[in-house]
């Protein structure tokens, strides 16, 4: 009878063990969650279709690509990749997948190949929440072939609760630990909480339900510290804002001004725009933080440069031309010089199938031809091609 009992208490033991344990994908979502919360904040990306994909893409972390490339995501080679690569069967036979040098790296690169690639470039107009848009859009921008490819990740990020991340930021991981509670372990959902790790509980199993919530309270900030986290929101949300710059950048402002005080609308005296000879209901735009208007019908450069007492070598020079060239209706005219590089999250731009000069591209983005060619060593008369990485900004002025 003795026997017996132990028997059944060593059972139960082991049962009460396995439920406690966090399952595979439980452990992964844990481990990477600050990782992809970050690169939320730095390319756009938003946090719960980081570990969706992260999830799906590597089997929690056990596949062959993930173990032994460090690739978390699946991606292959493509013609802009010049690191290290492993042949491994995926739609055909030994196809050329990256490999990194870390997890961090691979989490990096997802977040860069979605951020720099035409292709996607919709999914950056929808909510960081939408995580449903950002499924089927992963989809029909040809992420992948499956055709269930939007429904698993959608089911990732509900079961795991994964949408909950898209609305944290890093201070959330520098103030708490997170820990996943296994009231939801039947249903193969995970709940994140913040506070006390799981083995305060045994501290408090036998105090009250008043105590142990006393107990599991937050400690209470100083002010010093309520200072900082709320300094490091600050600069956190500054820095999300930076890196969602569209490549088609925003326009800045719909007003008619001098080009030497378009950054200061509000500071402008009506009489000096008299001094100007151009129409007051033209749109004045800007990308890069550099002005700019559309062409119409029948203008050129010259009869631009003219309403904004322009030389015409001048226009011509802040929009890489050597000579001019029929203005089409529609076209982007820069009527000051553009920048040196572009503005923070746009560091690169990697080319897609479509044909363009390297002209085109500085023009799209707001920086000096010249510039772009200098920090690339590109030669004259470069042609870019499907795949080519071209840097927008440069690496001396990272931090």
């Amino acid at each position: 009878m003795k026997r017996a009992f132990v028997f059944i208490a060593s059972l139960l033991a082991l049962a009460a063990a396995l439920l406690s344990a966090d399952t595979p994908q439980e452990a992964y979502v844990e481990k990477w969650a600050k990782v992809a919360v970050s690169e939320m904040y730095r390319s756009g990306v938003p946090a719960s279709i980081t570990l969706a994909q992260g999830l799906l893409e590597s089997r929690y972390g056990l596949s062959e690509l993930a173990t032994k490339g460090n690739n978390h995501f699946g991606i292959k080679c493509h013609k802009d990749w010049k690191g290290k690569s492993m042949a491994y069967d995926d739609d055909e036979k030994g196809e050329c997948f990256r490999v990194y040098g870390s997890a961090d790296e691979s989490f990096r690169d997802h977040s860069d190949f979605l951020r720099y690639r035409d292709r996607y470039k919709f999914l950056f107009d929808l909510e960081t929440k939408d995580y449903k848009g950002w499924a089927y859009g992963l989809k029909k921008a040809g992420y992948a072939t499956d055709p269930n490819y939007p429904t698993k990740l959608i089911k990732y990020i509900e079961d795991y609760r994964l949408y909950e991340y898209d609305s944290m930021t890093l201070a959330d991981f520098k103030s708490k630990e997170p820990r996943v509670t296994d009231n939801k372990k039947s249903s193969g959902t995970m709940e994140v909480k913040w506070g006390s790790k799981s083995g305060d509980q045994d501290k408090n199993a036998g105090s009250d339900d008043k105590d142990r919530k006393k107990q599991e309270k937050e400690p209470k900030m100083t002010r010093a510290e309520k200072k900082a986290a709320k300094e490091e929101k600050k600069a956190e949300r500054k820095a999300a804002k930076a890196s969602a710059v569209e490549d088609e950048e925003i326009v800045d402002a719909v007003i008619p001004q001098s080009p030497l005080s378009i950054e200061e609308p509000k500071k402008i005296d009506k009489s000096s725009l008299e001094e100007f000879k151009f129409s007051l209901n033209r749109a004045t735009y800007s990308r890069n933080g550099v002005p700019f208007v559309l062409s119409v019908e029948g203008e050129t450069y010259s009869s631009i440069a003219n309403s904004y007492g322009l030389f015409d070598k001048e226009i011509l020079r802040y929009n890489d031309l050597s000579m001019a060239e029929e203005l089409m209706p529609g076209t982007v005219v820069y009527i000051q010089a553009k920048k040196n590089q572009c503005a923070k999250g746009l560091d690169k731009y990697i080319v897609g199938e479509e044909e363009q000069s390297l002209r085109d591209i500085c023009q799209r983005f707001g920086v000096k031809m010249s510039s772009v060619q200098k920090m690339n060593a590109l030669p004259a008369g470069y042609q870019p091609r499907e795949g080519d990485t071209i840097l927008l900004r440069s690496k001396k002025m990272k931090k």
